[in-house]
């Protein structure tokens, strides 16, 4: 079993309980691009140390993030640029209607002078381009969105900055709703991986580069970083070690390897540091459960024909749906089997002790009356049950909808053709699963072998054996779903194929000589 890292106190929440089970903090909201975008702001404040250990407290680190108030204001809050931009008035008068504008919503936090800009753009047209060429390459330009939790593509360190909330008066809050904590665990567990430091200096030379054309574009809109105050400490990831950390860290150097574009590559990291992040939820949800079996991903692959394989790929999905649900029950109720549980009960105080013991856990119950309810008189066992319902209400808001915000957001659930979602992953998600466990070209039932030795993906006959033995399924239409998945991967051009029983996937980035059967 690995070590696991004392908690150190969360003083916003009323309990520790998903946070001890999988850290502070997951969050349903904090989608996987949001959670890369997270974790550069903490690389981009450890350049000195990318991603080594430090010596914080709860196994933490420090970083001071970027807040680009005039960058993400001039992006995202400046609807009127292009009708200026278009109008047949002066240079000169472009310019005068454009800064009364700006002035009139402006936030008061280093965005009150913005006259540097007419010292950057030749003139105000080619002003405006900059902005149009760094807005459509945003991630969720056209959402609903405040402004300030919008984002543009991370094209070097001037571009990255964290959630805010900015209120009508201009005062700022980071409120953790988008940026919830989940890319500093991501940066944490890479941190902890194997060769989490070899991983770092290769993003330090290749994301951070100043002078790369796009960065400079966003520096010429920006100006100086706008740094927030003071150093702050990331979130709690309770193991010191896990295979899921060394497998993101293996995943991203296999991916930076490739004969690709930084900035193509990021979306492929994206993708399967999604998948990753998802498995490493469910696989400790299954942990904490005392379920020591892997986690399994039925997967079917879109037909039209309505077969089993779709029916066990949406029971897969509804069973790997309520595993935290139960792993928070467990959790909570393990403490009934703990040795100093019973050794309370030796004690001259027995129920002060063990719910003494219960506070040193789930900092909880409360000490200070500020809970609305009354815990004072209760029993411990009374206490435990309290504790489990109070836990499950709260888990359910945002923690136990990650499954499924996530699955869907990288692709890898649907609900096409079908009434139930299922595992179904899109062209998006297979072609980053090409790049990131092809190094070359692989036959293709060595790949669904590695596809489902890292990331728990059945869909062929052979990675489904337990579901044939157990008369499930039949091997016919497992058989199926495989030739589906290589139909769909020779339309992509990710397989070749050179005889009826040889098809080799390759990754086209690292495409090298020709294939021998």
């Amino acid at each position: 079993m690995s070590e696991i890292i004392k908690r150190p106190e969360i003083r916003s929440v009323d309990f520790c309980v998903d946070e001890n089970i999988w850290g502070h903090r997951l969050y349903d909201e904090q989608l996987p691009h949001l959670t890369v975008l997270e974790f550069l702001g903490v690389l981009g404040s450890n350049l000195d140390r990318p991603l080594r250990p430090h010596e914080g407290a709860g196994g933490g680190v420090k970083f001071q993030p970027q807040r680009q108030i005039r960058l993400r204001g001039l992006l995202f809050n400046n609807p009127y640029v292009e009708s200026i931009a278009e109008s047949a008035n002066s240079d000169e008068e472009k310019w005068r209607r454009w800064f009364e504008k700006f002035d009139q919503g402006k936030t008061g936090n280093g965005d009150d002078d913005m006259s540097y800009l007419r010292e950057s753009f030749s003139s105000f047209d080619d002003f405006a381009k900059a902005i149009e060429l760094l807005r459509s390459s945003s991630f969720e330009s056209r959402s609903n969105k405040r402004w300030s939790s919008k984002f543009v593509f991370p094209f070097g360190p001037d571009a990255l900055y964290e959630d805010l909330q900015i209120d009508p008066r201009g005062k700022m809050s980071n409120d953790r709703r988008f940026f919830a904590r989940t890319g500093e665990l991501l940066y944490l567990m890479l941190t902890r991986a194997k060769r989490g430091a070899e991983l770092g200096d290769i993003l330090s030379k290749r994301l951070f580069d100043r002078k790369a054309p796009m960065n400079r574009l966003a520096y010429a809109l920006q100006g100086q970083p706008q740094i927030a105050d003071d150093p702050r400490p990331s979130g709690y990831l309770p193991e010191v070690s896990n295979h899921r950390f060394d497998q993101i860290c293996e995943d991203w150097l296999a991916v930076l390897e490739t004969d690709m574009p930084i900035y193509d590559a990021l979306e492929h990291l994206i993708a399967i540091t999604g998948l990753n992040m998802l498995l490493y939820f469910l696989e400790r949800s299954k942990k904490i459960s005392g379920d020591d079996d892997p986690v399994e991903i039925i997967c079917e692959i879109v037909s039209k024909e309505r077969t089993k394989v779709r029916a066990l790929s949406g029971d897969s999905y509804q069973f790997n749906q309520g595993l935290p649900a139960k792993a928070v029950r467990s959790y909570v109720e393990s403490i009934r089997l703990d040795g100093e549980w019973d050794n309370a009960a030796k004690g001259e105080f027995p129920d002060a002790e063990r719910v003494k013991l219960m506070r040193e856990r789930f900092q909880w119950p409360p000490t200070d009356g500020g809970d609305e309810e009354d815990y004072s008189g209760k029993s411990p066992e009374v206490l435990v049950g309290n504790l489990v319902e109070l836990a499950l209400a709260r888990h359910e808001q945002h923690v136990g909808k990650i499954h499924a915000s996530w699955s869907r957001a990288i692709g890898l659930s649907s609900r096409r053709l079908s009434r139930r979602t299922r595992y179904a992953p899109n062209d998006r998600l297979l072609k980053s699963l090409v790049v990131t466990i092809v190094k070359d070209r692989m036959q293709f039932d060595e790949f669904l072998t590695e596809a489902k030795r890292r990331y728990g993906l059945v869909i062929g006959d052979a990675e489904a054996v337990r579901l044939v033995d157990s008369k499930l399924v039949d091997q016919e239409e497992l058989s199926e779903n495989r030739a589906n998945l290589e139909a769909r991967l020779v339309g992509l051009g990710l397989v070749r194929m050179l005889s009826d029983s040889c098809s080799f996937v390759e990754n086209p980035f690292a495409f090298k000589g020709e294939a021998a059967c």
